[in-house]
């Protein structure tokens, strides 16, 4: 679809210098011209009537008018917008190249609340929180050298977390909080990160750093939610779903037959997930409501395989898979270490708890009946999740995500 209208005679000159007038063409040139590219758009002189001038647009039409990922109700609007884009892309062509080079972020804004908001956490934390420390050990003899040091006395998780940013629509004028400077066009002027909140221009957004300390009240839920997003918002080193969970579990389940592989009823688990979705870390998912164990090991469970990225993450799966098909035990092992060296720490330390847990578990197999083998069986598809979702690859790889599991529990404490 083609849309054009007609500008007044001081545009071309600002459209010469940017190279996209291309003087007195046909309407037919300037379609060629144009070759069919989502977003293209040319000025030309009209030849019918000399002097008038014609912006010509190529796009597209899905019940709004887009270029790109700008959206519009409207032809006028489209335009008016790319109008105010190109006066202001050309006109301060110079200055918009300069402007992240100086930029506030480290001294107002964000960065200056972000630092608030950490002292004042700090300064209220909960005395049970502590911080996770990754570190090697170069005095160790054995290749697989344990990373996790947990430090008493520091409240402050050291997650790192990108930001999420998404397009952003902002009503009334609004200002960049990494560069200082306004944003401009009509709709879509920048981009907000959804976790906590932070508004940037686009080409700013590429430069800021994974300081990202999501806002509780833009968490809209536990279940579904990032990991690492999570914990961040929440403060914790885990997600309290799996605390807690463990915790109830480890009261008054570890004897329970079949433990994790009878399953509870689906209603019942979807209510703890309601639980915790409403109510955060002050669920209650005790026995006196929820009498049944394998509810909660089922809310787990769910919790888990609803992860938008898998514990095991899509990055690192590969890897995994790879190391469960070596066949000498000790080098396999050692691949299964480099390959947890590479998770984000938030996804590190909650394996390591769960696998920790899970080794406790098989203490009481002959209770439970669920030993290692078992227990891989049932989470490793809910650990380990191709990055391609491709059912045959899922198929192909379960002995392997069951292995890798099952080996994760017997040597938990030398891979940890």
């Amino acid at each position: 679809m083609e849309n054009t209208m007609a500008l007044s005679d001081s545009l071309p000159s600002c459209a010469r210098n940017r190279g996209r007038f291309h003087a007195m063409i046909s309407r037919e040139r300037a379609d060629d011209l144009l070759g069919g590219v989502e977003g293209s758009y040319l000025i030309r002189e009209s030849q019918r009537q000399p002097g008038t001038y014609t912006l010509a647009l190529r796009l597209f039409y899905d019940g709004k008018h887009f270029v790109g990922e700008k959206r519009f109700e409207s032809i006028h609007d489209l335009v008016t917008d790319a109008l105010i884009t190109l006066y202001i892309e050309t006109k301060a062509a110079e200055y918009i190249a300069k402007m992240t080079t100086n930029p506030i972020y480290e001294h107002v804004g964000y960065t200056s609340l972000l630092r608030d908001k950490v002292t004042h956490r700090l300064s209220r934390g909960r005395p049970e929180s502590r911080r996770v420390t990754f570190q090697r050990d170069d005095k160790i003899s054995s290749p697989l050298v344990k990373r996790t040091a947990l430090k008493d006395g520091e409240k402050q998780c050291s997650y790192e977390k990108a930001h999420n940013f998404k397009v952003h629509t902002f009503r009334g004028p609004h200002w960049c909080e990494y560069c200082a400077n306004f944003m401009w066009g009509l709709i879509a002027q920048g981009v907000r990160c959804s976790d906590c909140g932070l508004n940037v221009h686009k080409q700013c957004s590429k430069l800021v750093p994974s300081d990202c300390q999501p806002d509780l009240r833009r968490i809209k839920k536990v279940f579904s939610c990032d990991l690492t997003t999570l914990v961040k918002a929440h403060n914790t080193q885990r997600p309290m779903v799996v605390d807690m969970c463990i915790r109830e579990i480890e009261q008054r389940g570890l004897k329970s037959e079949g433990l994790y592989r009878v399953s509870g009823f689906t209603e019942h688990i979807e209510d703890v997930k309601l639980a915790f979705d409403r109510d955060g870390d002050k669920a209650d998912i005790s026995a006196n409501m929820f009498a049944d164990i394998n509810i909660i090991a089922g809310a787990l469970k769910l919790y888990l395989r609803d992860l938008p990225i898998p514990v095991i993450t899509y990055d690192v799966y590969s890897k995994f898979i790879q190391a469960a098909k070596i066949t000498n035990p000790d080098t396999r092992l050692e691949a299964i270490h480099e390959g947890l060296l590479l998770l984000p720490p938030a996804h590190y330390e909650t394996l390591r708890y769960l696998m920790t847990h899970l080794k406790r578990v098989t203490l009481f197999e002959k209770d439970n009946f669920m030993n290692a083998e078992n227990l891989g069986i049932v989470f490793g598809p809910t650990l380990m999740q191709p990055p391609d979702q491709n059912t045959l690859a899922t198929l192909n790889d379960m002995r392997y995500q069951k292995l890798i599991v099952q080996l994760l529990i017997e040597h938990e404490d030398v891979l940890f």
